[in-house]
Formats: C-alpha cells, structure tokens, sequence
C-alpha cells in the first residue's frame, strides 16, 4: 500500500530510527546474548483495531539482518479483534535488536489506521468523507497518510506545495478572502484551491471570486446547515475544527462533502502489539 516516494521515505525513516537506538551496536545483547543463538519472534496484536505498517516491521528487520526469515500472519486494512500478525526467525541478536523500533513504527502506523476507521465508521452513511490534515509526526507524513487510507479515510494535500489552501492569515495579508482567491487563481491556475469561510460573507465573496471549494471552520451544526444551503451546490464543502469522535456524526449529517479530523494523525494512540522472543534449540 506503499507508494515510491513512502517507501523512501520509510527507507530513511528506519535507517535513522535504527541509528539512534542501536548506535554502534546493542550492548546488552553482545554482552549476554551468543553469537550463534538463534530464535524465532511473534509479534501479536493485542487490542481491536486496524493493523497497518507490515512494510515497516519488515524494513526494519531486513535492516538489522536481511537473511531474516518473515512470515505474514494478518491481512492490513481491515478491522481485526487481534490475533497473530507476525513471525520472524534469525538470529536472537538480530531479532532484539530490531525489536523495540519494529514495534515502534507498527504500533504508531496501526493506531493512525485505527482512529481514522473509526471516525470512518461514526459517519458511514451520511454521504460526508474522512479527512486528515498536515498535523502529522514531522518525517512520517507519507507513512502516516498511507496509514489513513488503511483506515478508510481520504488524504487531503500532502504539504504546501501540491494545493493552494487560502487560510485566515493568507486572506488578511491579501485584503480580503476574494483578493486572495483571485491572487491565488492568477498564480497557479494549475492548483485545486480551496478557501478558510469563517462566515457568510466570506462564503460570498469566495463564491464571486470563483473558488471551487470552501473549508467552513469552527462552525456548530446549525451554522453548517445554513451554509450548506446558502451555498446550494456552487462549490464542495469541507468542515474544520476541533471536530471530535462526539461530535463527527452531527457535523457529517449537515450536508458538507467533507469533514478534516487533525487528530487522526496527531493524536491516535499507539496500537497494542507485543513481541514475544523464543530461543531456538
């Protein structure tokens, strides 16, 4: 599930992860563990929820040692109860020396993908999409994005530079939300565009400038409907702020195409996996 430029990102991601927990070597293992040992690791999924981040693990461990012998357990993507979802054989080393940064980004990737299915799940039927944000881990955006998507949910711009999205400060530093929209189509009419609306004549004056999409923020239900109908079909509606688990149903229900969560990514809770290590004979 992971495009070219995740997995380099991936690439780097675990070579500096490794860098800074391994260093130069993991002294208490060279210290206790046998050259020779060898063993055999479980990794298990110990709580519900949506398991992504497979790639990651393995990247890790290939590595730390790239004879390592990985066998798939667990389907990602999809709502499990738990259950096995790794296991590894090499040498015993090996394995605890890539175990804490293996379980690290799997557990991190697999509760992005788990909070994102169930604000996914609080608006199933409501015709509105999940959306995520820019909030992500600084280095982990494409992983986490892909994370997402596992989840179920819709990636928004991936940074600054592959869509024009005109926020408050941009609109005042223009003269108004409707120079901006201007100065931004004059720009790069190749970009979607989308504008920040914080009331009706924002609305209007987006609309008479021509911008396809408004991002209604920080508005209650009630405030919602009425744009929606306000702005009867000119342009997508996406709706921002501080929009939790709670509150997602009710604002899906007012009508907007979409609703952007920041917190999938910058607050889900780690996933709980776990890593048992048996010696082998």
């Amino acid at each position: 599930m992971l495009d070219e430029a995740a997995r380099r990102e991936l690439e780097d991601v675990v070579a500096r992860a490794l860098a800074e927990d391994v260093g130069d070597g993991d002294r208490t293992s060279l210290a206790t563990v046998p050259h020779e040992a060898r063993a055999v690791a479980r990794i298990t999924q110990k709580q519900a929820g949506v398991l992504f981040g497979l790639d990651a693990a393995e990247c890790v461990l290939r590595s730390v040692e790239p004879d390592v012998e990985i066998v798939s357990e667990a389907e990602e993507g999809v709502w499990r109860d738990g259950g096995p979802v790794l296991t590894v054989t090499g040498t015993a080393r090996g394995l605890l020396a890539a175990e804490r940064t293996a379980l690290n980004l799997l557990q991190r990737l697999s509760g992005v993908a788990t909070l994102a299915a169930r604000y996914v799940a609080a608006v199933e039927g409501t015709g509105a999409k999940i959306l995520d944000t820019r909030k992500t881990t600084p280095g982990l955006r494409l992983l986490e994005k892909a994370a997402v998507r596992a989840g179920g949910a819709v990636n928004h711009r991936i940074g600054l530079w592959d869509e024009i999205l005109i926020k408050e400060n941009h609109a005042y530093l223009a003269g108004g939300v409707g120079e901006a929209v201007r100065r931004a189509r004059a720009a790069a009419p190749e970009l979607p565009l989308e504008v920040e609306c914080r009331s009706v004549a924002d609305i209007d004056e987006a609309l008479a400038a021509g911008a396809p999409r408004l991002l209604l923020d920080n508005m209650t239900p009630d405030e919602l409907r009425a744009a929606v109908a306000h702005v009867a079909g000119r342009a997508v509606l996406e709706a921002s702020g501080g929009i939790d688990l709670e509150r997602v149903r009710a604002v899906a229900q007012t009508g907007v195409q979409f609703v952007s969560v920041g917190a999938i990514t910058h607050s889900a809770p780690a996933l709980d996996l776990s890593l048992i290590l048996e010696p082998l004979p």
